[in-house]
């Protein structure tokens, strides 16, 4: 008689290790991530095109007589005076590197307009381009018209009180932008009052952030994309909401996004980068003048010294690669300021879930690769990965006291409903079908 066969490794069947190595992903299947993938490659071409092309053109026209011959013969277009040579100098930089700047922002434009993220059309599109043109100019032409007569005061001193002027622009800048650039690009219009409104400003006031407004922008005149955040300092500060987000997500959904930009507030996000942006402006403004007075670089630029309008091309090259070599820094920088408004949100919602479950929908919607390659993470991603983002959620959820901080925070059922979103449970009844929400952690 045969003997059942027994139950030994030698018989046992063979087990697919990618099975026990590489699980399913519990977030993303396999075609979403391709699709944010996919994406990801088709932008990349177009976008680090952009920025090698201007980075050498910025080059070539500092480091060569190039650049002189072309601030020179456009000053003579304008009858020669120095003044002349300055301005149109300064507006022939703009123009020539915003020209070349045209077809590698119309690819990435095509990409993602495949990928079903723009809904504007190449006539809106152009009409940005040219308001962008518009506010360069505007801002380039005086600080050039400044900076040249302080380097006539001074060839060799004027960056001394040139760095200082920059940092007070830079400070300047960043209380103004809410109040004069955005407006330039969008709408912002009060967000009607109801339900989610008096709840973004009850998560905004047991956040302990002071909030003016909370508007909503209409983004869906270009984009899919969803987004919120909180812009402005002092009296500026408001909520200002996507109309995107507002018609694809949930009200719960909204306040997890906010909590996590309220994050950026509570850590003093704007004002910390505000200075730091305000010191580096002043540290290259100081590079610049030690490099102005080098001579190798004066005579390959075509110019006599700083005070020669010819070297504006020049003074232009160092502050573009000063730029581009610190930009993986500054990126490093914004992902550590990203992941602690994460944590904020956590904290503040103890609703681990929801946030994961915002992320997931903050990236489908928006195509994003949710594991890029770790070079161009680092390079290039001011954010942390979503995959990143998720995973960080779900190791503060098996911490040790979340079940206390989640309840301290209002997160139990009872909570949730209780006396934190009092103003908002009026205005939450009175809204027809809309159910109630209550604060909750953010993602962008």
């Amino acid at each position: 008689m045969d003997t059942p066969p027994m139950n030994t490794p030698l018989n046992t069947p063979p087990v697919n290790p990618s099975s026990t190595i590489t699980p399913p992903d519990p977030d993303f299947s396999p075609a979403q991530r391709a699709r944010g993938r996919a994406l990801r490659r088709a932008q990349l071409p177009w976008a680090l095109g952009g920025r090698l092309a201007g980075l050498a053109l910025t080059l070539l026209l500092g480091l060569t007589p190039a650049g002189a011959a072309l601030v020179t013969a456009t000053g003579r277009w304008f009858g020669g005076s120095r003044t002349a040579a300055v301005l149109a100098g300064a507006a022939a930089l703009v123009l020539l590197g915003q020209a070349l700047q045209l077809p590698f922002g119309a690819g990435a434009r095509s990409v993602r307009a495949r990928y079903g993220l723009v809904t504007q059309g190449w006539a809106g599109w152009v009409l940005d381009v040219l308001r962008g043109l518009a506010l360069t100019l505007l801002l380039v032409l005086p600080l050039a018209l400044g900076l040249f007569a302080l380097t006539d005061w001074s060839p060799q001193r004027w960056w001394i009180p040139a760095a200082g002027a920059a940092a007070l622009l830079t400070a300047a800048l960043s209380f103004l932008h809410p109040l004069l650039i955005e407006p330039v690009f969008n709408r912002f219009t009060p967000m009607p009052a109801g339900g989610l409104r008096s709840t973004l400003l009850a998560l905004a006031e047991r956040d302990g952030v002071r909030v003016r407004d909370v508007l909503v922008a209409d983004a869906s005149r270009r984009t899919t994309a969803l987004n919120a955040y909180v812009s402005g300092l002092g009296a500026t500060r408001r909520i200002v909401v996507y109309d995107t987000l507002l018609s694809t997500a949930e009200p719960r959904e909204v306040e997890l996004v906010v909590a996590h930009e309220l994050g950026h507030v509570k850590h003093r996000d704007v004002p910390l980068g505000t200075a730091l942006g305000a010191v580096g402006a002043a540290v290259a403004v100081a590079v610049l003048g030690l490099l102005s007075t080098w001579r190798p670089l004066l005579d390959a630029a075509g110019a006599s010294d700083a005070a020669d309008p010819r070297a504006l091309p020049l003074l232009a090259a160092p502050a573009a690669l000063i730029s581009a070599l610190s930009g993986p820094v500054q990126c490093a920088v914004s992902r550590r300021i990203e992941a602690r408004a994460d944590r904020h949100a956590l904290e503040l919602t103890g609703d681990a879930e929801q946030f994961i479950a915002m992320q997931r929908r903050l990236a489908l919607a928006n195509v994003s690769d949710v594991d890029p390659p770790r070079v161009l993470e680092l390079l290039f991603a001011t954010h942390p990965s979503a995959t990143r983002r998720i995973a960080a959620a779900r190791a503060w959820q098996a911490g040790p006291g979340r079940t206390a901080r989640a309840a301290a925070n209002g997160t139990a059922a009872e909570a949730a409903t209780g006396a934190a979103t009092g103003a908002a449970s009026e205005a939450a009844d009175e809204a027809a079908g809309e159910p109630r929400a209550t604060p909750g952690e953010s993602v962008v």
